[in-house]
C-alpha cells in the first residue's frame, strides 16, 4: 500500500475530526516531509481533502538549559556553596561549575556581597537568608510546555542566556473533503477516439475544463537593444525635420568613400590596416565622368580657390571597392544629386546604418559598428549653428554633458570632436565628430558657392553604452552578448 492510501485510511479513521500533519507523521512512523509531499499529491484530486497550513513557534530547552533543569541554575548552586560565615572569592570560583556566570547573576540578583577589603583577600558572603531558583522553575515550565505561565521578559532573558530556543514550525490541519475517497483515480484530461469506440468513457472521470486559464504564450523573437535605441534616434531626427538617406550599399567605391570627400589618395585611412578592401569585385567604374574630372582636378592641381594636394591623382585608386568606412559616402552621393538640381533648396538629411573599419578591438571599439550622421545644407550656416543643432540633438538623446574639441578632418574645416561623459567609466568618451564641409568637396558637386553644409556623425553603440551603463561594447553586440539581456531589456526611452 502506498503512502497516499495509508494517509487516506488514517484520516478516515479520525472521522470528521481534523488531524495535524506532524501528529500524522508520528502515527505512521514516517518523516513529516514525506507526509507533506503525499498531501500535495492528493491535493491534485479536487476536494478529496481539506488542507490548511498552520504555523506556530516551538519553544524547547537547549542542551545547557536541560543541564540547568537537572542540576539547578549556576547562580543558585553558587549561593548554596557559600557557608554562613562566607568564603574567599578564589575558593568559591573553584567550588562549583560555571562559577563566573553564577557569581555575576547572583550579584545582579543581590543574593551575595563581595568584601574586597576583607582579611586574607576578597570574601563573598550571603546577603539574604534564603533564595528560590526561579530560573529552574521557568525551565520546568518550558519542559512542561506551560508557556503561557512564563512572563515575556523572563522568556526573553532565557533566550539571551541561550537556555531555550524558538523555532518556527509549519504543519497542516487535515480533514475530509466533500469528495473524500479511499481510492484515488486520476481523472482523464482528453477524450480519445478509442474511449468513444469502446464506450469506456462512460465509466471514467474527466478533469473539468478551465475556460478561464491563459493559453501558452507563443514563442517569438526579441528586439536587440540597439534596434530599440535606433528607433528612438530615427524618431528624433524626424521630429527635427530631417529626411532619411538610402543606406542600402555596404560595398562602396573608394571614389565616393574618399575621393569625393576631398580625402587624398595617400591618406593613412585608405591603407589596408584601416580599411577592408574587396577582392571580388575588386573595382568599380560607373562614375559621372564630368564630376570625376572635377574631383581629379581639385585633388591634383587645385581649383575653386584651393591649391589642392599637388599629387598625381589616379583613377585606379578611386575604383577600388571597399566596405564603407563611414556613411558620409552616402551623404556625398545625396549632396551630388542635390547639386544637379536646377534650383537649390535647403535640405536636412540623416542616416543610421552599419560601417566597417579594420580596428583593434577593445572595450570601446569594434571592427563593425553603426554610424549615425546628420547633414544640413543651407545658406548662411555657421559653426554656431552646428554646435546648437548638435546640442539640441544630444539633449533629446538625454546626454546633457557635452564637450567640443578642435580636430582635423580632410573634408571638413573647421572640425570638432564631440565628447560625452560616461558615468560608468567615470570619464569623457568620444561619441562623435563634426564640422563644416570644405568648398573643395561641395563645389565640384555643382552646389552654389554660398551654400554651407554642416554635418556631424556618431556611433550608435557608444551613446547606447552611456544610456544602458555598459562598460564593454562587446557586452552590447557580438558573440559574447548575454541573450537574456536581449530578451529582458526594456523599451528604450531617451528623454
Amino acid at each position: 500500500m502506498d503512502l497516499n492510501e495509508t494517509i487516506l485510511q488514517a484520516i478516515d479513521s479520525h472521522g470528521s475530526k481534523s488531524i495535524d500533519s506532524l501528529k500524522l507523521a508520528d502515527l505512521l512512523s514516517v518523516k513529516h516531509q514525506a507526509v507533506v509531499g503525499a498531501l500535495k499529491s492528493i491535493q491534485c484530486f479536487e476536494n478529496v481533502l481539506n488542507v490548511e497550513q498552520v504555523s506556530r513557534i516551538d519553544v524547547k530547552l537547549t542542551a545547557e538549559g536541560q543541564d540547568m533543569l537537572n542540576n539547578g541554575s549556576y547562580e543558585y548552586n553558587l549561593y548554596k556553596a557559600i557557608p554562613a560565615d562566607g568564603i574567599l572569592h578564589t575558593e568559591l570560583m573553584k567550588s562549583v561549575p560555571n562559577a563566573k556566570i553564577g557569581f555575576s547573576k547572583a550579584m545582579s540578583a543581590k543574593w551575595i556581597a563581595l568584601d574586597k577589603k576583607a582579611e586574607g583577600g576578597p570574601r563573598v558572603t550571603r546577603k539574604v537568608e534564603s533564595v528560590q531558583d526561579q530560573v529552574h522553575s521557568l525551565l520546568q515550565k518550558v519542559q512542561n510546555q506551560s508557556l503561557d505561565d512564563i512572563p515575556t521578559q523572563e522568556k526573553s532573558d532565557l533566550k539571551k542566556r541561550k537556555l531555550i530556543s524558538e523555532d518556527k514550525v509549519t504543519s497542516y490541519q487535515i480533514s475530509k473533503g466533500t469528495a473524500f475517497t479511499l481510492t484515488l483515480v486520476k481523472p482523464e484530461t482528453d477524450l480519445t477516439p478509442e474511449m468513444i469506440a469502446s464506450g469506456s468513457w462512460k465509466s471514467k472521470t474527466f478533469k473539468p475544463l478551465n475556460f478561464d486559464a491563459m493559453g501558452v504564450m507563443p514563442s517569438g523573437g526579441y528586439l536587440h537593444p540597439l534596434l530599440k535605441i535606433r528607433t528612438e534616434y530615427r524618431q528624433i531626427f524626424l521630429e527635427m525635420g530631417f529626411s532619411e538617406m538610402p543606406t542600402n550599399n555596404f560595398i562602396e567605391s573608394s571614389f565616393w568613400n574618399f575621393d569625393a570627400l576631398f580625402q587624398p589618395q595617400q591618406h593613412p585611412a585608405r591603407d589596408a590596416h584601416d580599411t577592408f578592401f574587396l577582392s571580388n569585385p575588386a573595382t568599380s567604374s560607373n562614375f559621372p565622368e564630368d564630376y570625376l574630372q572635377r574631383v581629379k582636378k581639385v585633388h591634383s592641381v587645385g581649383g575653386f580657390g584651393s591649391q589642392g594636394y599637388k599629387y598625381n591623382w589616379k583613377v585606379e585608386e578611386a575604383q577600388k571597392n571597399i566596405l564603407r568606412t563611414h556613411t558620409t559616402a552616402v551623404s556625398a552621393r545625396c549632396l551630388y544629386k542635390l547639386g544637379q538640381q536646377k534650383e537649390f533648396k535647403p535640405v536636412r538629411y540623416f542616416s543610421i546604418d552599419r560601417v566597417f573599419r579594420n580596428e583593434t578591438l577593445d572595450n570601446t571599439h569594434l571592427a563593425e559598428f553603426h554610424q549615425i550622421e546628420g547633414v544640413i545644407a543651407d545658406r548662411g550656416l555657421t559653426l554656431g549653428d552646428l554646435m546648437g543643432v548638435i546640442n539640441e540633438f544630444f539633449q533629446k538623446l538625454g546626454i546633457k554633458k557635452l564637450r567640443f574639441k578642435p580636430a582635423y578632418n580632410p573634408y571638413t574645416e573647421p572640425s570638432m570632436e564631440i565628447f560625452g561623459y560616461h558615468n560608468g567609466l567615470k570619464k569623457w568618451v568620444e561619441i562623435g565628430n563634426s564640422g563644416i564641409f570644405r568648398p573643395e568637396m561641395l563645389l565640384p558637386m555643382g552646389l552654389p558657392e554660398d551654400v554651407v553644409v554642416i554635418a556631424w556623425g556618431l556611433s550608435l553603440e557608444r551613446p547606447a553604452m552611456i544610456k544602458y551603463g555598459i562598460d564593454n561594447i562587446r557586452d552590447l553586440i557580438g558573440p559574447k552578448i548575454n541573450l537574456a539581456v536581449v530578451q529582458e531589456n526594456p523599451i528604450c526611452r531617451l528623454r
